[in-house]
């Protein structure tokens, strides 16, 4: 039998927003794979990421396997792309000794996430893969829902922007109609509250981080003071809706 790779998605950190599905995957799974920082040294950092906080309500700690990333290294390819292979290496060595190998992403495997880079690196290294993915909740759909955000009526596009890419790319966005959602913003927070102010969407707009955790924050983007967010902070900003129940349709 072939080996098999699934990418699970577990949301944005509430575990009760891990579909059954996705529950289903990591239990059937042999392993579960959770990405963990690495300290400086290229070392397992220690401290419990997201994912895998989350899939410890489901899964026995036993069964779980960290695996260091190098998550938010941007400025150092060579460095990154090592910590790929060697993540990747790692998980082809798991899939040697088992038939299936779950990966825990927060948010979506489909969805800006590590397990993208992963699979294909682990494809290159265990002939005859099968990788499959387990849709997961997103943040944009979970602040969405905490803060009372529309994210799309009638024909509005959505966009979605990572602000890692640089604020001028968010900027563009806001200058398209629709709803226009900012991920991973939280070290550029000044510069999102200046373009929502130039947009004339700062009123309306919203933010968050750690959603559905005890230190879950969800504000008003007007708020913004400019200070330093959260890394994996997401910010809403919906277009002015001016017609009425249906006017977008």
């Amino acid at each position: 039998m072939s080996s098999r790779l699934i990418g699970v998605g577990v949301g944005p950190g509430d575990p009760e927003l891990v579909t059954v599905k996705g529950v289903n995957a990591l239990r059937a799974a042999d392993v579960v794979v959770v990405p963990v920082m690495g300290a400086a040294d290229g070392q397992d950092g220690g401290e419990p990421g997201r994912a895998e906080a989350t899939v410890l309500h489901y899964v026995a700690a036993e069964k779980v396997v960290r695996v260091v990333f190098a998550l938010n290294e941007r400025t150092d390819r060579t460095r990154r792309e090592a910590a790929w292979d060697a993540a990747g290496e790692r998980v082809a060595a798991l899939l040697g000794r088992h038939g299936s190998v779950a990966f825990a992403t927060i948010g979506d495997p489909n969805v800006y996430s590590t397990f993208t880079y992963l699979a294909q690196t682990v494809a290159a290294l265990v002939p005859g893969l099968v990788v499959e993915t387990v849709p997961g909740i997103t943040a944009m759909q979970d602040l969405a829902a905490r803060s009372g955000a529309v994210l799309t009526e009638g024909t509005e596009p959505l966009t979605l922007v990572p602000v890692t890419a640089g604020s001028a790319v968010l900027e563009e966005a806001l200058a398209g109609p629709g709803t226009v959602v900012a991920y991973k913003f939280g070290r550029q927070a000044a510069e999102v509250a200046g373009a929502l102010a130039r947009s004339g969407r700062l009123q309306d707009a919203v933010w968050g981080s750690a959603l559905g955790l005890p230190e879950e924050s969800v504000r008003p983007a007007a708020e913004l003071d400019g200070a330093p967010l959260p890394y994996l902070s997401t910010l809403i900003a919906p277009p002015r809706r001016d017609g009425g129940r249906g006017g977008k349709l």
